[in-house]
């Protein structure tokens, strides 16, 4: 039996199971470590030594928590949350039922796409935007699970199409790494190989929005935190002038240093702590709250490197893609059916299309050569498969993030809340598309 097959398809059972997943996936590693061929300590020491992949990732979320409850503070998200509540008694109650709706679906839609390209930073903007509107999501009787898709959307398809921010940096990837397996790529090739399988994300979302989810669903009206529900937060022009100030900051370093989100996050805080908004003697308290706010995502994104590393350590991701080759002989359909398959596998496991395009490119681009598919065709094969888990995967941020914002109140399950929805709605229509567009171009 292939490790990585065993590997993944364990943990994801086990997550369906509601067995918590960072030990899904701390048990799954073992089990594929073994499976592997790997000794016990062994995999063991492997996956501890894998750990420190994502360190950085981690560190950097509990700063952007930090910096996302001392924003707070400012009394920004009250602000906003006060103007939304204002539209909502004024008007009536058919507008409420849908110019409010579709306000809100649009500004979280507008929002998270931003994210990732024009203002990339990516998930900072979940746990500063969606806790304090769970109120008036909760009034309106949205199913979170929309919500949920509409922010993974927005975290995943602008980075596969546009060549800007984190999507700079995905086609990048893309380039060096088919060039380095002999495909030398015009990067300009990527947006029009990747038109296609954005599209079917899109048309994913808008089934969830009009389809799926339209129907409303029934909250409890609870805080976010204690605190929030004994004090009323209070705001003032000079709090959301710094607070403005403070996000600006934080967008143009993020926008410098686009590869690490440390120094935007830190830079956000000296705002705020510099300008008195947030006072010097509650800097420990901030951080705490920051660090236990954020903490889900950096566990999961620690167990997530070691159960890679394990994986890749296994030699079993090699030998399941050299497998693929021996069963398609010179068939194109067969050929980009298994290998978005493994693609699929593989992101799953891993949580990271950046990390999953290195692992398959190697191996994708002499295999498409191979079996005649064009230029076009392999890069959209390796961008669809690298991504195709991305939404959907328990591992990954994109599903991470919106979980931390939507389950703040404790009335929103990450793996069927985020992950079954949004691997439904975006990752099933991308495999489709991802292989129609490699067969047509």
């Amino acid at each position: 039996m292939n490790a990585v097959i065993v590997a993944v398809v364990l943990m994801i059972v086990l997550s369906l199971l509601r067995v918590h997943v960072v030990l899904a996936m701390t048990i799954s590693a073992i089990v594929g470590g073994l499976i592997g061929g790997l000794a016990f300590p062994d995999t063991i020491t492997i996956f501890t030594e894998g750990l420190g992949e994502n360190a950085e990732i981690a560190f950097s979320y509990a700063l952007l928590g930090a910096f996302a409850v001392a924003l707070s503070q400012t009394g920004l998200p009250d602000f906003l949350v006060e103007k939304l509540q204002k539209r909502i008694q004024k008007n009536g109650e058919s507008e409420r039922d849908t110019l409010t709706r579709m306000l809100l679906f649009i500004m979280l839609f507008v929002v998270a796409c931003m994210s990732q390209n024009l203002v990339p930073i990516h998930i900072a903007f979940i746990p500063i935007l969606i806790p304090p509107i769970l109120s008036i999501l909760n009034k309106l009787q949205v199913d979170r699970r929309l919500i949920a898709c509409i922010l993974t959307f927005g975290l995943t398809a602008p980075y596969m199409l546009l060549p800007y921010g984190f999507g700079q940096l995905f086609h990048k990837v893309i380039a060096e790494n088919m060039a380095a397996s002999g495909l030398e790529i015009d990067m300009g090739l990527i947006p029009q190989a990747m038109l296609i399988p954005t599209i079917s994300s899109f048309i994913g979302l808008l089934i969830a929005v009009f389809v799926t989810y339209r129907q409303k669903r029934l909250y409890k009206d609870k805080g976010v935190s204690q605190k929030n529900d004994t004090q009323e937060k209070s705001y003032t022009t000079w709090s959301i002038v710094v607070a403005s100030l403070a996000v600006i900051a934080t967008v143009t370093v993020q926008t410098i240093y686009n590869d690490s989100m440390i120094p935007a996050a830190l830079s956000g805080l000296f705002v705020l702590l510099l300008s008195g908004t947030v006072k010097l003697k509650q800097s420990d308290e901030v951080i705490t709250d920051g660090i236990k706010m954020m903490a889900f995502i950096g566990f999961v994104m620690l167990a997530a490197a070691g159960f890679a590393e394990v994986v890749r350590a296994t030699g079993d991701v090699e030998q399941l893609v050299t497998s693929v080759s021996t069963l398609i002989s010179d068939n194109q359909f067969a050929a980009v059916v298994l290998m978005m398959s493994v693609g699929l596998l593989i992101t799953l496991g891993i949580g990271s299309s950046f990390a999953t395009v290195p692992i398959i490119a190697t191996l994708f681009v002499p295999l498409g050569l191979e079996v005649g598919l064009s230029t076009l065709a392999i890069i959209a094969i390796i961008g669809s498969a690298g991504a195709i888990g991305d939404a959907g995967a328990p591992a990954s941020d994109s599903t991470l993030g919106p979980t931390a914002g939507l389950n703040a109140d404790g009335q929103h399950d990450h793996i069927w809340d985020s992950c079954v929805p949004t691997f439904l709605h975006l990752t099933v229509p991308l495999f489709i598309f991802g292989c129609v567009a490699a067969l047509i171009l």
